[in-house]
C-alpha cells in the first residue's frame, strides 16, 4: 500500500522521477491535471480557471469567483481520498505538507540548482532566453509557496518536512528512482493500524470541515470552526451565530462516512451582539 507525496518544482525532472518510480512499483500517479478536474467540478468552474488560480495567473474576475478557503478544503479532501486508496504517488498539491505526519506516507522533495532547472526548461520549451525562463521558474516557485503557506502554513522548501530530498542536479533520474524504491522496500514506510487510522481521521475531519464551510461560508460568525477527529470521534470548536441552525447541521455531520460521534464544543454568539 505504497503512498508517496512528492513536491513539484519546475525544471527539476521530478515528473520523470515520479513516472519512473510509479512504473517500477506499478502504482498510479495523481498529478495536478487530474485533481484540477475534480476541483473544477465541485466548484462549478472551468478547469482552466482553477489551474490559473493555483498557478498565480488568475484574472481579477477569476480571483473574485474562487474562494481560496473552499478550494483549499476541496483539494485537501481530494488528496486524502487518494491517499486512503493506497498504491499512489501524489505529485504536487501540497500533499507532502498535508500528509507529513502520517508515518507510512513517503514525503519526497525533488530539487535542483537554478542553472540546471533553467537548462532543462529551455530544452523542454525550445527557447534560448535564459532570463525569461528564470523569471518563469521564480514566478512558479513563488505561486507554489503562496499556495502551501495559505493552505498548510508551512514553507515547502523546509527540508525537515520530507523523509528525503534528492538533488537531480547531481543525481540522475535512474539513481533517484532506485533510492526511493530501496527506501520503500526497507519497510520504513510500512502502514500500521495506527497510521491508517490517523490518515482516515484526517479525511473525516476534512469532510466535516467541508460540510461546515458550505453552511457558514457567507456568515462572518460561524466560519473558521476547528475540527479534529480521533478514531472517528469528531470534536468541533469555535463560534457559531445560531445554535438552532447549527444543531440541524450537526445531524448531517453525524451521517458523514466514518463519523462515530460528534462532540460540540462551540460557543453561540448572536450576530447582533456586536462581534
Amino acid at each position: 500500500m505504497a503512498v508517496i507525496a512528492m513536491t513539484r518544482e519546475m525544471g527539476t525532472r521530478g515528473k520523470d522521477v515520479a513516472a519512473s518510480l510509479a512504473d517500477e512499483l506499478g502504482i498510479d500517479i495523481v498529478h495536478h491535471e487530474l485533481v484540477e478536474k475534480h476541483l473544477a467540478d465541485r466548484l462549478n468552474l472551468e478547469e482552466s480557471a482553477v489551474h490559473r488560480f493555483l498557478e498565480g495567473e488568475a484574472s481579477l474576475w477569476e480571483r473574485w469567483q474562487i474562494d481560496p478557503k473552499r478550494l483549499s478544503r476541496f483539494s485537501s479532501e481530494e488528496i486524502l481520498e487518494r491517499a486512503m486508496r493506497g498504491n499512489v504517488l501524489i505529485r504536487g498539491w501540497g500533499a507532502a505538507q498535508l500528509l507529513r505526519d502520517v508515518s507510512h506516507v513517503l514525503c519526497v522533495r525533488i530539487c535542483a540548482p537554478m542553472s540546471v532547472r533553467v537548462d532543462e526548461m529551455k530544452r523542454r520549451l525550445g527557447v534560448d532566453d535564459t532570463r525569461a525562463v528564470e523569471r518563469e521558474i521564480e514566478r512558479n516557485d513563488d505561486a507554489h509557496g503562496r499556495v502551501t503557506q495559505r493552505q498548510f502554513q508551512t514553507d515547502w522548501r523546509d527540508p525537515t518536512g520530507y523523509h528525503i530530498t534528492i538533488n537531480t542536479g547531481y543525481v540522475s533520474v535512474d539513481v533517484a528512482t532506485g533510492l526511493l524504491r530501496r527506501l520503500l522496500e526497507s519497510g520504513a514506510c510500512e502502514p500500521s493500524d495506527n497510521s491508517r487510522a490517523q490518515l482516515f481521521d484526517k479525511l473525516i475531519a476534512a469532510r466535516v470541515t467541508t460540510a461546515l464551510d458550505a453552511e457558514f461560508s457567507g456568515s462572518p460568525v460561524g466560519s473558521g470552526l476547528r475540527v479534529t477527529a480521533e478514531n472517528g470521534h469528531v470534536t468541533i470548536q469555535g463560534v457559531v451565530s445560531s445554535k438552532s441552525d447549527y444543531r440541524r447541521l450537526l445531524e448531517q455531520v453525524r451521517e458523514i462516512d466514518g463519523v462515530k460521534s460528534v462532540a460540540d464544543e462551540t460557543v453561540s454568539i448572536p450576530m447582533n451582539y456586536g462581534v
